[in-house]
Parts: C-alpha cells; sequence; structure tokens
C-alpha cells in the first residue's frame, strides 16, 4: 500500500492537531504553513476529517480546527478511511477458478490486506504523536516532521 498525496496529508494535518494545544484551535492557514500543504487542498480534507468526526471546526476570528477527541482514541485507519484512501491492495481481482495458483496468492493477498487494515486500526495518532515528539527531540528544534 502506499499513500497518496491525500492520504499523507491528512496524516500529517491530523499529526500537527495533536501536537497543538487541545484547547486552541489551529487555522487552516497555519496548518498548512506548518506542513507544507496547500490551504485550499487542506480546507477540502479538514471537511471530510469534520464530516468523519474526527476533528471538530470552530468558527470565528479566533476560530480552527481541533481533534475531536483524544490521540489515542483516533487510529491511522480512521483518518485514510475518513478521505476515502484506499487500503485494497487488489482492487476487484477475482483470479480465474481454473487457476489453483491463482487462487493461493489471491487468498495470501486476502490475509495480509486483513492484517494491513488490522495495523492501521491498531495504530493511533498517540503512538504517531510520541513518536514524532521524539523525533523532534532528536533534531533538537521545532520542525515540521514528514509521515
Amino acid at each position: 500500500m502506499k499513500l497518496t498525496t491525500r492520504g499523507h496529508y491528512s496524516v500529517k494535518a491530523m499529526l500537527d492537531l495533536s501536537l497543538q494545544s487541545s484547547e486552541t484551535p489551529a487555522s487552516v492557514k497555519a496548518i498548512a504553513a506548518r506542513q507544507d500543504i496547500p490551504a485550499p487542498y487542506l480546507e477540502k480534507l479538514l471537511i471530510q476529517l469534520r464530516r468523519a468526526g474526527l476533528v471538530r471546526s470552530l468558527r470565528g476570528a479566533q476560530g480552527g480546527y481541533l481533534l475531536a477527541e483524544s490521540p489515542s482514541k483516533i487510529s491511522l485507519g480512521q483518518i485514510l478511511a475518513a478521505v476515502g484512501e484506499a487500503i485494497e491492495p487488489l482492487s476487484g481481482h477475482l483470479p480465474d477458478a481454473q487457476q489453483a495458483e491463482d487462487w493461493v496468492t489471491h487468498s495470501l493477498w486476502k490475509r495480509l490486506h486483513q492484517k494491513l487494515k488490522e495495523a492501521l486500526y491498531s495504530i493511533t495518532l498517540s503512538d504517531l504523536y510520541y513518536d514524532a515528539r521524539s523525533w523532534q527531540a532528536a533534531q533538537g528544534e521545532q520542525s515540521s516532521f514528514i509521515v
């Protein structure tokens, strides 16, 4: 599985929100600048994440976005699903019934897909948060992180 730009930016935005105060909303402009994401594209992603219940938005001059739940309750799988990121390595592939090896391959990929899905839904934003903080500490500065 390879993350598309949509998935990559969504995870970066969510991780950015987890690194901010849980009480102060982050503006699209601020997140976009910190993560080097085009603001109009980020706005569309945040709307999808809001519709999925992963972020909430506050209107007004001091408005912006906040995580809807604790980072420990938001999984990487939820983020990717919210923005329509496909995690289907076999998208629609059905092997020919006459070729046993295709069924073996299909069965193997199906099992691997299930394990991948389980892994994506078990990795939380909190896990990524601590990884990012460790990386930032090792860099000795506040810097943007790469997901």
